[in-house]
């Protein structure tokens, strides 16, 4: 029986773990979905879970056109 010359590597993906604003709460896999950019001072950012983007229909900062 022929062995086979490739290699089954799992390379775990990268997922981020913080705030979600929506549901208010630690989630993994947060995105960025809105920038608060203000004159003076600091801005904000807006975060989203998995669950919350696909519940509200958010769409990732880095993938709008």
């Amino acid at each position: 029986m022929p062995e086979s010359s490739q290699q089954d590597s799992i390379t775990p993906t990268p997922t981020s773990y913080g705030y979600c604003s929506w549901h208010k709460g630690f989630a993994g896999g947060v995105r960025l979905i809105e920038v608060i950019e203000q004159g003076s001072g600091p801005g904000g950012a807006l975060f989203a879970c998995e669950t919350c983007r696909r519940i509200h229909r958010l769409v990732p900062f880095a993938d709008r056109p």
